[in-house]
């Protein structure tokens, strides 16, 4: 049974208008981003496509995959993509308490801030929660932080092994428009969606106009 929406409902975004679910925008902009790297291989090979296609977008990285994979870290930031806090153990924010699920935060922003590059990138304030799960003492903290919590306007579902990759790139093509934050994981459990709907994808939206930038 899936326990997910693939397109965000206006009515959600009013509810928890302090997350941020798009970025309106008049200009066909729409934002790639990228959960659960860095991974060996795989973040590679979304860099060579978004390269092909002089598309930048957004990387949510989790803590001890930046410090196992520093190289390929350093080649998101060299490639000049974004980078978002996806916490340093993937953890489900309902299951953890506010204080724990704030110090593994704290130690991913470390690992984030320790490589010394000259860049915007570096002093992150974005975060995205894993599961996209997070609790109201969780969000107010992080918000008195100054963080900006990034959620999802699309859900392409390619971390779904249920779903067939042809249905992955119809969630992404039947649903995005200007302003769309869309969700697509760099891991090992979502690369058989991933390889067939990010080429297709990339060189789809961009036939139709859609410009692709990062997260600011």
């Amino acid at each position: 049974m899936k326990l997910y929406w693939i397109k965000t409902s206006k009515f959600l975004k009013k509810i928890f208008s302090g997350y941020i679910w798009d970025i309106p925008n008049s200009e066909n902009k729409i934002y790639l981003t990228f959960d659960d790297g860095p991974t060996p291989e795989i973040t590679e090979w979304v860099l060579e496509q978004l390269k092909k296609h002089q598309a930048k977008a957004t990387f949510f990285c989790i803590g001890k995959n930046i410090k196992n994979h520093l190289g390929i870290f350093h080649k998101i930031i060299e490639e000049g993509h974004a980078i978002g806090n996806h916490t340093n153990n993937h953890l489900n924010g309902w299951k953890t308490t506010t204080n724990d699920y704030l110090e593994n935060i704290s130690l991913c922003s470390t690992e984030i801030e320790n490589q010394k590059f000259e860049t915007k990138n570096q002093q992150s304030q974005l975060f995205r929660p894993p599961y996209c799960k997070i609790k109201k003492t969780q969000f107010k903290e992080l918000k008195k932080l100054g963080y900006k919590i990034i959620m999802w306007d699309v859900l392409s579902a390619d971390f779904d092994q249920s779903i067939t990759p042809e249905k992955c790139l119809e969630n992404v093509l039947q649903n995005v428009q200007s302003g769309s934050i869309i969700i697509f994981h760099d891991s090992v459990k979502a690369f058989k969606n991933l390889e067939y709907t990010l080429p297709r994808s990339l060189e789809i939206l961009k036939q139709r106009g859609f410009n692709f930038e990062s997260i600011q």
